[in-house]
């Protein structure tokens, strides 16, 4: 499965400007032929403009159904397409909604851990349930930015059958090597594709790192981005994953009865 990230510069607080350069954006991605293309987090507001965040937010993701699913029922393609701010039933929520080829929503996530040292706890609501979905065939999960924190996370959906995991984060330069290491290393420990599509730029006083990659089970970076604007693609070969796992067997070796806190 050829995956494409869109490493995107998004305007900070300006909404309409970024619905349309994501579409763009995503429509320069077919140029490499992709199976998925993979949007980064709350790409329609930045992270996040705290004092008009209700009122840029979208309205239960329908702007992103109605015209991210369409592009991607219109040019054939699974789209992750990142997360967005998100108001629910009065509630704001930091939403992921994932479309296959058909433009069908296959999955929507809220995520669940949220980055207190930047108060996105006292802004947001945690979701209350994982991320699980499958595209043309394939287990995929998804979790965003600070949840790649959370190694138990990860493993859960692994251990119920992830064959790729897709990270949508907006992750500070300041931090980045966190974001490389962590990514590497849960794809190691999951024997499974991560595809990490990161933002770039500012928002605010933050300056996001890019960095997006893509990364195969035993580790090894298939595509890795810079630090501007850029879209990002490799092919994953998912048919590597069974010689793997059954070379180093983690799945069947794991003692789950000894890992109760």
């Amino acid at each position: 499965m050829k995956a494409t990230c869109i490493q995107m510069d998004m305007l900070f607080a300006q909404p309409e400007e970024n619905f349309a350069k994501a579409k763009q954006l995503i429509r320069e991605a077919m140029a490499s032929g992709p199976d998925v293309v993979v949007l980064p987090e709350t790409w329609n507001t930045g992270f996040f403009p705290k004092e008009r965040l209700s009122e840029l937010a979208e309205r239960d993701c329908a702007r992103v159904k109605r015209e991210l699913g369409g592009l991607a029922a219109e040019l054939g393609v699974n789209l992750v397409a990142g997360s967005v701010a998100n108001v629910r039933g009065g509630k704001v929520y930091n939403t992921a909604c994932v479309f296959d080829r058909a433009g069908k929503c296959v999955a929507e996530y809220d995520k669940t851990h949220l980055f207190t040292p930047m108060g996105e706890h006292a802004y947001f609501t945690p979701g209350d349930h994982l991320c699980r979905f499958r595209l043309d065939g394939h287990d995929c999960g998804l979790v965003i930015c600070y949840d790649i924190r959370f190694p138990e996370l990860t493993r859960t959906l692994a251990v119920q059958g992830m064959d790729m995991l897709f990270v949508v984060s907006q992750w500070p330069a300041a931090r980045i090597g966190h974001l490389r290491a962590l990514t590497v290393a849960r794809a190691i420990e999951n024997q499974a594709f991560v595809i990490c599509c990161n933002s770039c730029g500012d928002a605010g006083e933050t300056h996001y790192g890019g960095a997006s990659a893509i990364i195969d089970p035993w580790g090894e970076l298939l595509a890795a981005g810079g630090q501007d604007e850029q879209l990002l693609a490799a092919d994953c070969e998912l048919e590597m994953l069974d010689g793997i796992r059954s070379s180093i067997n983690v799945f069947r070796d794991r003692r789950a009865e000894l890992y109760r806190v």
